[in-house]
């Protein structure tokens, strides 16, 4: 089998980029892979019961809502004479923190802007994340309560009663 002159030059050509290819991909400074810890189902019904609770003893029934890193739903509760509407803002709020990973309190202002406008997002206090040991791995929504500021104090109760066993991880 012969090889013309411009066979055996595409094929040096193309050994040559590949290898360039992959010596740059070795040379990159992140890694190929990564891994991301995620809340197990009974840690994100810890946390909503908690959350539930904090607000039970505030006199309160509320929706809550505990996603994952993704911002999809893990837990759903609903206590007995919250509005169902309390679902559908407790999801809000719980995506909203997760996506930008802070409290949805310190987000209010920016409602006003074009970021309030955004179907899907909910801008007001009520949503936090679930952090420790400087991970995040989710986060809470609460619905129902008279302010704002009482809704994200009770998520702010189930994420801290989950926040020691996460630490231990």
């Amino acid at each position: 089998m012969q090889f013309t002159k411009k066979a055996i030059r595409h094929a040096v050509l193309a050994t040559g980029f590949a290898l360039a290819g992959n010596v740059a991909m070795a040379a990159s400074d992140g890694p190929a892979t990564i891994s991301v810890d995620r809340l197990s189902m009974e840690m994100a019904l810890k946390a909503a019961q908690a959350t539930m609770e904090a607000c039970r003893d505030e006199g309160i029934q509320i929706g809550v809502t505990v996603v994952d890193r993704g911002g999809n739903e893990q837990v759903v509760l609903r206590d007995v004479l919250a509005p169902d509407l309390t679902l559908r803002i407790s999801k809000l709020k719980a995506y909203t923190a997760m996506s930008f990973n802070t409290a949805t309190s310190t987000l209010e202002e920016r409602g006003q802007g074009a970021l309030g406008k955004v179907p899907g997002l909910m801008l007001g206090a009520g949503g936090v994340t679930i952090e420790a040991g400087g991970k995040t791995y989710g986060a809470i929504g609460v619905s129902g309560a008279p302010s704002g500021e009482t809704d994200e104090m009770c998520a702010r109760k189930g994420a801290e009663a989950v926040a020691m066993d996460l630490e231990f991880l």
